[in-house]
């Protein structure tokens, strides 16, 4: 709704709702288009204090209609939901330099872009700390079987933007997710809201919750262990929503004699005799006196590959970078940290895997003193291939990942659309399978937030499937052991 105030020039805008982003659109197309500039208009939300010039009076008249990039739109969506009271101002002043230069969005040094990005930033990280840290817990209820309850406080108003997920996730559930601002309750066919509750009103906990916690403590993972990480991408403000955080600082008080305990363990196992580790170093000695292509010249060293030679999941990229180059390493450049954050995301030990690279040597292009990355041509590629799939001879894992158009090359002897391939595995010609995703430094080029993001959840989720792929094949070996140690068994 539009209207003018005593000020002399300003217009009112009544939202529906804080995260009234429809509502927002219609308006501040209209006030665009007619010239209102950003200091001539109140932004108000139904229910909140009334702003001192918000009489009612009638809308201006429209000017020229104008279209916005995507990336706006879908920036704004987000921002819109902050907490911040400035967020429907600065949007609208963001679409009117859309409206006077197209290419706004693509100025990286625009503070006022760059706050709304933060914003959309943000939201989108408590809208993760809602998908992760939402704990049902089951109510008997008169109407229903069973219903499940959860109780959540996001920071800014995401209840109605995240709902979605939770309909699609828990379908066939009946449940309501409780928050100071606003309530949202699924019944198996419609989602309907009601207003905020208390802390009060969720239930403290059920049957279910002490065999999770039983669960929890049993797979937790000394080892694994890292504190920090641990709080930051799970703050302590969400602990007394989570039954297993209750355990949480006795199994790391306890965690280094657990681990010590794991390690002698191993320690005393007898361990199969295998001149695996000798073969392989022998394998990358000669791979440093490489001279297979000209990249050899250039380059400063040959990159080798790296990780335990037991590793279920291998991992091919397509060369080393600068910093690759002079460090000696694979993956330890931007692209390698994007890659171990993604890892870590999905689950996804690095030190349990095995990194290498199609090519071997750094091919780039001197610019002043700049090495500047060159993709290697096919040539280049092919002479290199002999190297991978040594490597993977030797360490034969379960699943090899390509990591980019030039691994899948490299892996399978043809040029393939990582789109087309990157949801269903490809068969090798020792039978294993080979994943296609994009290389890490692709994420590193996107200019665009939104996409970048929606992109890097892409990858995220292809690792993901990587990992419960792995895990599903160990499994599968695992019960065929079993049964044949019980034919075996059952033989004698």
């Amino acid at each position: 709704m539009l209207a003018e105030g005593p000020m002399i020039g300003a217009h009112r805008v009544l939202l529906a709702a804080p995260d009234d982003f429809d509502g927002w659109r219609e308006a501040a197309r209209g006030l665009a288009e007619a010239g209102v500039p950003a200091s001539a208009i109140i932004w108000d939300v139904t229910g909140d204090e009334p702003d001192l010039f918000g009489d009612a009076g009638a809308p201006p008249p429209l000017g020229p209609s104008f279209a916005v990039p995507r990336s706006f739109v879908d920036v704004a969506r987000s921002a819109i939901c902050h907490s911040d009271p400035e967020r429907f101002a600065l949007l609208y002043a963001m679409l009117l330099k859309l409206r006077a230069n197209k290419s706004a969005m693509e100025d990286r040094t625009d503070p006022l872009l760059d706050r709304i990005e933060r914003l959309a930033k943000e939201v989108r990280r408590d809208v993760h700390k809602m998908h992760a840290f939402v704990r049902f817990r089951e109510v008997a209820e008169e109407e229903v079987s069973t219903r499940f309850v959860a109780w959540f406080e996001p920071d800014h108003h995401i209840v109605r933007h995240t709902a979605g997920f939770f309909v699609r996730r828990f379908t066939t559930m009946c449940w309501s997710i409780l928050t100071p601002e606003l309530c949202i309750h699924w019944d198996g066919e419609a989602l309907t809201e009601s207003p905020g509750a208390t802390r009060r009103d969720a239930p403290d906990g059920d049957p279910v919750e002490e065999t999770w916690k039983t669960y929890y403590a049993s797979i937790f993972n000394p080892a694994r262990v890292k504190i920090k990480a641990m709080t930051k991408e799970m703050p302590k403000k969400y602990w007394k929503n989570m039954p297993e955080t209750a355990l949480v600082a006795g199994l790391i008080a306890g965690a280094q004699g657990r681990e010590a305990a794991m390690i002698a363990r191993s320690a005393a196992m007898p361990q199969p005799e295998s001149n695996i580790g000798a073969r392989w170093a022998a394998l990358r000695d000669e791979a440093a006196a490489c001279t297979r292509c000209d990249l050899s010249r250039c380059a400063t060293q040959t990159v080798f590959g790296e990780g335990p030679l037991d590793a279920r999941i291998l991992f091919v990229g397509e060369q080393p970078g600068d910093q690759e180059d002079l460090a000696g390493r694979p993956f330890v450049g931007p692209a390698g940290q994007l890659f171990d954050a993604a890892l870590e995301q999905a689950g996804i030990d690095r030190r349990a895997t095995y990194v290498t690279n199609a090519v071997k040597h750094f091919k780039f292009v001197l610019r002043g003193k700049k090495r500047i990355h060159s993709r290697p041509d096919t040539g280049e590629i092919d002479a290199c291939r002999w190297w991978q799939e040594q490597e993977r001879g030797l360490i034969q894992p379960a699943l090899t990942i390509a990591l980019g158009a030039t691994a899948a090359r490299s892996l399978t002897g043809k040029t393939l659309t990582i789109s087309r391939e990157r949801d269903a595995p490809l068969a090798l010609a020792d039978g294993s399978e080979c994943w296609v995703t994009v290389h890490p430094s692709y994420l590193l080029r996107i200019p665009e937030e939104a996409r970048r993001h929606e992109e890097r959840a892409l990858f995220v989720r292809d690792l993901t499937r990587i990992r419960e792929r792995a895990e599903a094949l160990a499994e599968q070996r695992n019960g065929a052991t079993r049964a044949r140690h019980e034919a075996r068994v059952a033989a004698e």
